[in-house]
């Protein structure tokens, strides 16, 4: 009975994804006022499930078996903590990195158990998180400069319909990317433990992030598509397609990064090419200050839980 603690946990994770993370697919073509969210709902989920059976394999691997030399009680203690804080932060309205709090969690937990921890992967884990955003803002920022000479020449009629379109793929890109990494992040640890096999794990947890993100995602859609910098559909295109870039060379190399740090990262790259003034700095220190006390949180939490519980 207590095996289905953790695999209850990470399905309510699931959730939690489909609830933040919807905004780094759709809260760019949202505020932009390109996409209505309900036609969109059912193409991110689609393509949710898409990732993770195409290339969701090396991000499970990393999480799942390289980090943490996982067992029942850390698995239940820190995905049990993991989904808590994604839970509330998304109820905050605050976009919350998923792998920061389930590594975190992870961590702490073996450490309070004195389970092996592999300390060079997580170190390769969090030099990706902080490298991965700065990225997305250069990729981007050059995006955006390239368009101004090349697409800005063409008539508004014709930028307003390939934009239109190339606003959609680069959605499609971001839901992908939340099967391939976001979701097998979650998924690896019950995996590769032999809780649940990984088919069953994959269709399962797709369709929790779909519900999550029917349910609750208009929440930090908010946040995402209007608060950071005003979008309009030529720059939401950079902004959502450089975070996607950035995430899917990302994955490739079985790194599991924040597809919201690549998206916060783009935007404000977009908003820098339009001045300084134009990108609400006290916004970002809150998120980036989030980013700093999630994981620190969950670490602490599931570390001292598993201490009183040992």
């Amino acid at each position: 009975m207590t095996e289905l603690i953790p695999v209850a946990a990470c399905f309510l994770i699931a959730f939690g994804i489909g609830s933040n993370d919807t905004s780094n697919a759709l809260g760019i073509c949202i505020g932009c006022g390109v996409i209505k969210l309900r036609r969109a709902l059912i193409v991110f989920g689609c393509f949710v499930l898409i990732g993770i059976l195409l290339q969701g394999q090396r991000v499970m691997d990393t999480v799942g078996k390289d980090l943490v030399a996982v067992n029942l009680p850390i698995l239940s203690i820190s995905l049990s903590v993991a989904a808590l804080l994604i839970i509330v932060s998304n109820w905050k309205r605050l976009p919350l990195s998923t792998h920061q709090v389930i590594i975190g969690s992870l961590i702490g937990s073996a450490v309070a158990s004195g389970a092996a921890v592999n300390f060079t992967a997580m170190i390769e884990i969090v030099v990706s998180w902080i490298v991965s955003p700065v990225v997305a803002f250069f990729t981007s920022l050059l995006l955006y400069k390239a368009m101004e000479k090349t697409i800005s020449k063409l008539s508004l009629f014709r930028i307003e319909k390939i934009l239109r379109t190339l606003l959609l793929f680069s959605g499609i890109l971001i839901a992908y990317n939340t099967g391939a990494n976001e979701l097998a992040t979650i998924l690896g640890p019950v995996i590769h433990s032999g809780l649940i096999e990984q088919l069953r794990a994959s269709l399962v947890g797709s369709l929790f992030v779909f519900l999550g993100a029917v349910i609750l995602s208009h929440r930090v859609i908010e946040t995402i598509g209007k608060g950071i910098t005003t979008l309009d559909p030529y720059s939401g295109f950079a902004a959502q397609f450089g975070a996607g870039m950035c995430v899917l060379f990302f994955t490739s190399l079985g790194m599991p990064i924040s597809t919201t740090y690549c998206i916060i990262g783009s935007i404000s790259g977009v908003g820098m090419s339009k001045g300084m003034e134009t990108v609400k700095f006290g916004l970002i220190r809150k998120i980036m200050a989030n980013w700093v006390i999630a994981p620190s949180l969950a670490f602490l939490i599931s570390f001292l839980i598993m201490r009183m519980v040992s």
